[in-house]
C-alpha cells in the first residue's frame, strides 16, 4: 500500500508539472501568435509539406494522446507524449533519406492490469525512408526503407523488451488542397528478453488531409496495428484540426482533435480519446 501510495503521489506530481508546463507555454506563446494565412506561396508550401511524411522539411512534432477504459473494469488510462523528430538528408541529386523517430513518454494508470501504474520512457521506433526528390510522372510521392524497434522502455510494463527490425514504406499523392496515401511497416523481433513474447506486428496508417485557404489542415487517419502472435487488431481513428501559425518569423503548427477506438484488443482502450499536437518547423 505504501508503495502504491508513493506511486500515486509521484503520478500526481508528474501530472501537475505537465499541466503547469502546458499552461506556461500557452501563456507565453498565445499573445505572440500570428496567423500564417497571408504569407502566400510560402505558407501554402509549408502546409503541403506538413501533410507529406517524407517531405524535405525538418520538423519536431510533439503529439499528446489520452485513452481510457482499459482493462475488464474499464478503469485504466494512458497519457502518451510522442516526440517525433523528422530530419531529411540529401543523398544525391535525385534522392533524399528521411529519418522519422518516435520517442514515447508514457503515464499509465491501472494498465496492463488494475493496481499497476507506471510512468517513463517506452520503446523507440525509428524509420529511415529512401525517397526520390521529385514525384513520379503520375504525381506519386513515395519512400521505402528499414524500421527499427529499440527496447528503451524504463519499465517492463512500458515496452516489449525486444529488439526488432522490418520494412517500411509510404506512398501519397497531393492534388490541390488534398493529400491522400498510406504509411505501413512490419516489425519482427530478433533479440531481447527470451521470457517475453515474440514481437510480430503490422502497422497500417491510411491518411487523408485537406488544407483550407487559411492554412487550416483537416486530417483523418487510422493507425491500425495487427499483432500476429495475439491475432488481435488495434484500430484507433483520429480526426485533427491544425492551424499553421508563427511567432515572429518562426512557423509552427498547432492541432487538436479526437480519436475513436473502432477496435481494440482484449483489455485495450475503448470509446473516445483525445489528441493534441504542437509541431515546430525549421524550413530551409
Amino acid at each position: 500500500m505504501v508503495k502504491m501510495r508513493g506511486v500515486m503521489i509521484h503520478r500526481t506530481v508528474m501530472s501537475k508539472i505537465l499541466l503547469a508546463w502546458i499552461a506556461m507555454t500557452l501563456a507565453v506563446m498565445l499573445p505572440a501568435m500570428q496567423p500564417f494565412a497571408q504569407e502566400g506561396d510560402q505558407a501554402a508550401e509549408l502546409a503541403k509539406k506538413l501533410a507529406n511524411p517524407v517531405a524535405n522539411l525538418i520538423s519536431v512534432p510533439l503529439q499528446y494522446n489520452y485513452d481510457e477504459n482499459y482493462g475488464p473494469k474499464d478503469k485504466g488510462s494512458v497519457h502518451r507524449l510522442n516526440i517525433q523528430p523528422v530530419i531529411p538528408f540529401t543523398l544525391s541529386e535525385n534522392w533524399n533519406i528521411i529519418t522519422r523517430t518516435i520517442v514515447p513518454l508514457l503515464d499509465q494508470n491501472d494498465v496492463p492490469s488494475e493496481g499497476v501504474s507506471e510512468s517513463g520512457l517506452g520503446d523507440i521506433v525509428a524509420s529511415q525512408f529512401f525517397s526520390p526528390k521529385k514525384p513520379t510522372a503520375g504525381g506519386w510521392i513515395w519512400g521505402v526503407g528499414p524500421v527499427w524497434l529499440l527496447p528503451t522502455a524504463t519499465d517492463a510494463t512500458l515496452g516489449s523488451e525486444k529488439w526488432g527490425i522490418g520494412p517500411t514504406a509510404v506512398g501519397l499523392k497531393q492534388q490541390g488542397p488534398w493529400t491522400f496515401g498510406m504509411l505501413a511497416n512490419h516489425i519482427w523481433s530478433f533479440a531481447g528478453d527470451d521470457s517475453r513474447r515474440h514481437y510480430n506486428v503490422t502497422f497500417l496508417q491510411p491518411f487523408l488531409t485537406y488544407i483550407t485557404k487559411t492554412k487550416t489542415t483537416l486530417s483523418l487517419n487510422t493507425e491500425s496495428a495487427y499483432d500476429w502472435g495475439a491475432k488481435e487488431w488495434s484500430v484507433p481513428a483520429n480526426f485533427v484540426v491544425s492551424q499553421l501559425l508563427k511567432i515572429g518569423k518562426v512557423p509552427f503548427q498547432l492541432g487538436v482533435g479526437a480519436r475513436y477506438w473502432a477496435h481494440s484488443p482484449d483489455n485495450g482502450p475503448e470509446g473516445w480519446g483525445v489528441r493534441a499536437q504542437l509541431t515546430f518547423l525549421f524550413p530551409k
